[in-house]
């Protein structure tokens, strides 16, 4: 994918590769990494200030967050391994798989 220029603060534009300013009101934040794990929880460098779909927010001091990407969770919005225990198969044949190999 291609770098579009973006413009800075004061209308020039940055070479391709070149790092945009902060969005604004985004100034003196820092970045947070997030990570995503595959059939597991999304990862997010704390501290954290989560708005949920309600409009209530979860807060969490935490140096890493782990939230959770599948609604199992009791503690909704942060993971508590609930996708663990009820794991789906993808296609059905590992389900199936497991019940033909059982002693009848």
């Amino acid at each position: 994918m291609a770098s579009a220029a973006c413009p800075d603060p004061e209308g020039r534009a940055h070479a391709a590769g070149g790092a945009c300013p902060p969005a604004e009101g985004a100034r003196g934040r820092e970045r947070r990494r997030v990570r995503v794990v595959q059939g597991g929880p999304v990862l997010v460098e704390g501290p954290v200030e989560i708005v949920l779909e309600d409009g209530s927010t979860a807060v969490s001091d935490r140096f890493m967050v782990a939230l959770c990407a599948c609604r199992r969770s009791r503690s909704y919005p942060f993971c508590d391994t609930s996708h663990r225990r009820r794991a789906r198969p993808a296609d059905g044949t590992a389900a199936e798989g497991a019940q033909e190999g059982r002693p009848s």
